[in-house]
């Protein structure tokens, strides 16, 4: 989202925060494929969000391709969890009804994205 190169966005996190109980690998691989794939993840939640993809808070739009990287890349992963550490990342750091869009969204994504879980 700030356009950074993805290797400091990687370096200033594990260098200002508590690392120790972090999967590093998991975590390296979110980081990577979500900066690397931004269009085509956006592109596969647009239909899910009832609004312009313009329109969404930058911390929705960063949950949501998170979310979306997960249910698309990573199937070792339940959906429900997925969902469910959307809806955590919302409530923590979005506005005060975004993780009711997040949850909403997502939800609607889950039958196209995870019919096979479903």
């Amino acid at each position: 989202m700030s356009q950074n190169d993805i290797a400091q966005v990687e370096l200033m996190l594990a260098t200002s925060n508590d690392m120790q109980k972090v999967d590093m690998v998991y975590f390296q691989a979110l980081l990577r494929g979500v900066a690397e794939q931004v269009s085509e993840l956006d592109v596969k939640i647009k239909p899910y969000l009832g609004r312009l993809p313009e329109e969404l808070d930058p911390i929705e739009k960063a949950i949501l391709r998170i979310a979306t990287y997960e249910l698309t890349q990573r199937m070792d992963v339940p959906y429900r969890v997925i969902i469910n550490e959307a809806i955590e990342l919302a409530k923590s750091f979005g506005a005060e009804e975004s993780h009711k869009f997040i949850n909403g969204s997502l939800d609607k994504a889950v039958k196209t994205l995870r019919q096979h879980e479903r």
